[in-house]
């Protein structure tokens, strides 16, 4: 497929700034792929579409406080430092990005906080704005994470183009976000609140959870209209042996199993082995989804709605059925359902 069949018109006053006023009060779209049937709900009714023995599973990356804001030395110019991963915890080794990365080279120390308390210096240009950081940084590993992420805010994607606020750090977050590595939060997990969590459970389905750190790459620009030629950047995952047999059993059993977010869907196809069944991973994936796309192990899939042109709606688009999915997000902008991280949900049936 074509990059350019996934443009299409957003109008700015439908990519959500602000989330819902409860998690599971957003709008929720619900297509059915077989049928192309179309339907509207509060995101809470998700609750009639799954039942005993049917498995939900989510992703529990958690994320941090990627987005800081430095000084560069003699000339103090601000420099936004984004933090993508630890490299080296002996050596305080983080890639980041940086911005604007004309000025940051080899040999430049950059100072953060009110105080300048936390210097970090350039040692290896990595891409354009890829940088490797090594924090001078004396004290405990402990003490010095606890001191960094103090100085970083809530990493929003920047189509969200007002200040981060306090309560981002909460909202930006999944009830179940556990282990940290993500800069991007799977944003399908953000509409489940405790309440509706305990429903499902009341009703008998089960859930399961994967870890995959979402990163920076899912929001680079493709750059190549031929999609088969654009590659994803790799992104940590886990997929441990109490999932594979729970989802197994289900899928075995004629239940159904949902990817709750993309970042499930790409793990899971990721651990797939040759009979359609999940098995254990441990590892990274590059994984770049696109329709046609055979899916052996969800049926059903949770996802928010996605930018123009972006990784995550061709994802969507490969699980709905290309024509399906953009219909669905034709209407999506013609009845003014909110977009991107803190926008409405879409559940898709097969």
């Amino acid at each position: 497929m074509k990059l350019s069949q996934f443009k299409f018109k957003l109008p700015d006053n439908l990519i959500a700034q602000y989330p819902s006023e409860n998690r599971d009060e957003c709008r929720l779209m619900v297509v059915d792929s077989k049928t192309g049937e179309i339907s509207h709900h509060i995101f809470k009714e998700i609750l009639n579409y799954f039942d005993d023995g049917d498995v939900m599973i989510f992703n529990d990356t958690k994320v941090f406080p990627a987005r800081l804001y430095g000084n560069k030395e003699k000339t103090g110019a601000r420099i936004e430092v984004f933090l993508l991963r630890e490299l080296n915890e002996e050596n305080k080794f983080w890639d980041v990005l940086v911005e604007p990365a004309r000025k940051i080279r080899i040999g430049n120390k950059l100072y953060f906080g009110e105080d300048d308390s936390m210097v970090a210096e350039v040692i290896d240009n990595t891409t354009s704005r890829g940088r490797t950081l090594r924090f001078l940084y004396d004290g405990p590993h402990d003490e010095f994470k606890e001191i960094l992420y103090s100085l970083g805010e809530t990493p929003l994607p920047e189509y969200i183009t007002r200040k981060v606020e306090d309560w981002d750090a909460e909202r930006y977050q999944s009830i179940f976000a556990k282990n940290e590595g993500a800069v991007m939060a799977p944003a399908a997990g953000l509409h489940f609140s405790r309440e509706l969590l305990k429903r499902l459970e009341i009703k008998g389905v089960e859930r399961g959870f994967l870890t995959l750190h979402s990163g920076k790459g899912n929001f680079r620009d493709i750059d190549v209209e031929d999609l088969t030629k654009h590659r994803m950047d790799s992104e940590e995952m886990f997929v441990n042996e109490e999932l594979v047999e729970m989802v197994n059993k289900a899928k075995d059993g004629g239940h159904n199993v949902c990817a709750v977010g993309t970042s499930v869907l790409r793990a899971v196809a990721s651990a797939v082995c040759m009979n359609g069944h999940l098995m254990t991973y441990e590892g990274w994936t590059n994984k770049f989804i696109f329709p046609p796309y055979d899916f052996t192990v969800c049926n059903s899939l949770v996802s928010n709605f996605h930018m123009p042109l972006s990784t995550m709606l061709m994802m969507v688009a490969a699980f709905g059925g290309y024509d399906t999915v953009m219909k669905a997000y034709d209407i999506a902008v013609k009845e003014k359902y909110q977009f991107g991280a803190y926008g409405d949900a879409m559940l898709v049936l097969r």
